[in-house]
């Protein structure tokens, strides 16, 4: 690799470019006083970069650290550094159009506040989710609390709210849980701690929101005018997120490409957990979106980083991040069909050297090494082809057999840390992973793979690598802390259809305990004017609209969807109108689990 080009300080300028104002200081609380924001903690990038972080990672931290209101152009403002996304505003014949409203409703205020401070007060008269990710509508009520959005027009691209909660209610656990190894919020934030996330420093903690959208985008195209501004709309669907869209302000001459290119590599498969994106259709939108407004901008900005000035540049921006995406896909599906498997395609593969060296294509936040292995998943699958990993043993047996043919725990620790002290970090750790899976107890083995942990991670290019690496480490030596995962949202669940409703429950079923369960529920929607019949058998919970429901289920409930929601949340069945034995109902949520902080279902 050639070296980086670090005496180009373009993204610096643009970066700095159209600074009003910061938030002093930059803490935001809750109403209970708990810090969900601190950027002030990042002051330290101010620095020079030190042995325990990657140089390239470092100049992205203090890009991405860079915190206040900054004008994109006439009418349109955004405000950086205040959560881990951006929150823009475009000035309306009335008020202001508020764009990704950030994560948290305490930042999205925050940053309300700031633009108010310096543009004067005016009332946000429309919303716009540019996509279904958490960090683009969290904070929606900290911009239009309850009451407000009364005749306020929420716009997104078709598919938003079916994906929005999907995604962080199905496998909301779970991802909750890689998300914060992934973001690091947890770290230090320090030199030789959490120093960013490529897309953002780190994600804000605060309550998370939802207001669902009352304009559907569902064409490219689509011309939509809200308080007064013009917006012409692209689809991208499959691309950063299922539902996405780009933009244009026509009369403003500027275009918002969402998170479909930004500064940095994305991921195609990111770390958190989410379904694979298509690397070929992102490319292809891209493509798309160069000729669709060709002509008609002279900035494009995005719901992270700084904008990119200058028809031509914008040119060229969005032509590298193309290729950026339709290299990637192209060159696995080469290699994988060579016969390459994922990991052997992601020591092969390299980007050419204008890429390569392109800042805005480094891998901050995806990385080549992981998207070719989502892109080799989504066409193939997690199997290799290889027989002798079709029936390998679970990670606790296979640790054990490892140790063992090694010699023991002993032989197999002085290895690991021979390996460790010879450069070979990354075998170290295959050896140490094994050893501590063998047994959580070994201190030793934990000690050491902790501090190799930390040497990769210091030397990490990409932000939720380093992370990852960062917050194994502090686990191994001081214990999961099971609080992390505290992430309840009632909006969201209010947010669901009844039928994602109903399947959320389904897969808090406990299974075996419930292989002899034969049981059958009525609901009655009286406002939906819908009756879905549950049946529990065979361990599975499956439902199905009836239209006509002669046969008599176990137990009959006739009530209003947030009736609905009430029982599930164990409020009881006060009011409800039950026919049949109510010991069925109890009988089905005692097969439930315990609650999911996404989506706290618990028994009535």
């Amino acid at each position: 690799m050639t070296p980086l080009p670090f005496e180009d300080t373009r993204d610096f300028e643009n970066a700095d470019r159209g600074f009003i104002g910061a938030l002093v200081p930059a803490v935001v609380m809750d109403a209970d006083g708990r810090t969900v924001w601190d950027n002030d903690a990042y002051g330290f990038l101010k620095g020079e970069c030190p042995d325990t972080a990657n140089p390239s990672l470092w100049r992205q931290a203090q890009l991405a650290s860079k915190q206040g209101l900054y004008e994109v152009t006439e009418g349109i403002y955004q405000v950086r550094g205040l959560d881990l996304s951006n929150m823009t505003l475009v000035e309306g014949e009335r008020g202001v159009i508020v764009i990704d409203p950030l994560i948290s409703a305490e930042t999205a205020a925050a940053a309300l506040a700031l633009y108010r401070e310096h543009r004067g007060d005016r009332p946000v008269t429309g919303m716009i989710y540019t996509h279904s990710h958490g960090d683009h509508f969290g904070g929606a009520r900290g911009v239009l609390p309850p009451g407000t959005e009364e005749g306020v027009p929420i716009l997104a691209p078709v598919g938003f709210l079916e994906h929005a909660v999907s995604e962080n209610v199905y496998a909301g656990n779970a991802m909750t849980r890689r998300a914060v190894f992934m973001y690091g919020d947890r770290l230090p934030k320090a030199p030789d701690g959490q120093i960013g996330a490529g897309l953002g420093m780190t994600t804000s903690t605060g309550t998370i929101t939802l207001i669902p959208p009352t304009v559907d985008i569902t064409t490219t195209g689509q011309e939509e005018t809200v308080d007064g501004v013009r917006v012409v709309f692209q689809l991208t669907p499959g691309t950063e997120a299922p539902a996405e869209m780009n933009f244009l302000f026509p009369d403003r001459r500027a275009l918002c490409l969402a998170e479909n290119a930004t500064h940095n590599m994305h991921n195609i498969l990111t770390l958190r957990g989410a379904v694979v994106r298509d690397s070929r259709i992102w490319s292809r939108y891209l493509d798309e979106a160069v000729d669709l407004f060709d002509g008609r901008y002279d900035v494009a900005f995005a719901s992270h980083h700084w904008p990119t000035w200058g028809h031509d540049n914008v040119v060229t921006f969005l032509h590298e991040q193309r290729d950026l995406y339709a290299y990637m896909h192209d060159q696995t599906l080469r290699l994988l069909n060579d016969g390459l498997t994922g990991p052997e395609i992601a020591e092969e593969i390299q980007l050419p050297p204008a890429l390569e060296n392109s800042w805005h294509a480094r891998g901050y936040y995806g990385s080549l090494s992981h998207n070719v292995k989502g892109i080799y998943q989504r066409y193939l699958g997690w199997f290799d082809g290889n027989a002798a990993h079709l029936w390998e043993h679970p990670p606790v047996e296979i640790a054990k057999r490892y140790v063992d043919a090694l010699g023991g725990p002993e032989q197999t620790l002085a290895k690991a840390r021979g390996y460790a002290d010879a450069g070979d970090l990354r075998f170290a750790v295959t050896l140490l992973n094994h050893l501590v899976f063998a047994d959580p107890a070994d201190t030793a083995a934990r000690q050491t793979l902790a501090g190799v942990y930390e040497k990769l991670g210091h030397g990490a290019e990409n932000g939720p690598w380093r992370n990852f690496y960062l917050t194994s480490a502090m686990e191994l030596r001081h214990g999961e802390n099971a609080a992390l995962l505290d992430g309840a949202n009632p909006e969201m669940a209010v947010a669901l259809t009844t039928a994602m409703l109903l399947d959320s429950v389904a897969i808090r079923i406990d299974g075996p305990r419930a292989w002899d369960a034969d049981l059958t529920v009525d609901l009655v929607l009286t406002d939906e004017q819908r009756h879905y019949r549950l049946t529990l058998h065979n361990g599975a919970l499956t439902h199905r609209v009836v239209t006509d429901p002669r046969t008599p289920a176990g137990v009959t409930l006739t009530l209003t969807r947030p009736q609905l929601l009430g029982v599930l949340a164990g409020k009881g069945l006060d009011g409800i109108a039950t026919t049949g034995d109510p010991a069925v109902l109890t009988r089905l949520f005692s097969y439930v689990t315990k609650p999911d902080p996404a989506f706290p279902i618990v028994t009535p």
